[in-house]
């Protein structure tokens, strides 16, 4: 499974991650938003629908820089997924399908419990920002 995700930074270098929903899949673990690839997409062109979608911002391939890649296998499917930073959005993300939203501290994000793939891209994003 391709899944895009991104690490949206604000300008205080925080990086804001999203709670999974309860009757979600890992209900409750904190995610780097994002979704899955659709076929005909790009990994960009799927993050950047995935973001309207999910909270509300509207972003463009040129603001996505890809940073790392996670790939983990789960007990019924592998995950590909690409990470992508982006600093320059427009609109106010909001929690657009019942998740909840918060802004973290690079340091910090390794305080969030998170779903086996992401939790390498934490290490990454911390030396990274």
């Amino acid at each position: 499974m391709l899944v895009a995700a991104g690490a949206l930074v604000d300008v205080d270098g925080r990086v804001l991650i999203a709670r999974r929903p309860p009757g979600k899949a890992m209900a409750g673990l904190w995610e780097f938003p994002g979704g899955k690839v659709h076929e005909g997409e790009t990994p960009e062109i799927a993050l950047i629908r995935e973001l309207q979608e999910e909270i509300g911002v509207d972003t463009r391939q040129s603001c996505l820089a890809p940073i790392a890649f996670a790939s983990h296998t789960y007990d019924d499917f592998h995950l590909l997924m690409p990470l992508f930073a982006c600093r320059v959005w427009q609109g106010t993300p909001q929690p657009l399908e019942g998740q909840e939203l918060t802004w973290v501290r690079p340091a910090r994000l390794g305080d969030y419990p998170m779903p086996p793939a992401d939790i390498p891209l934490v290490a990454i994003l911390r030396d990274l920002l």
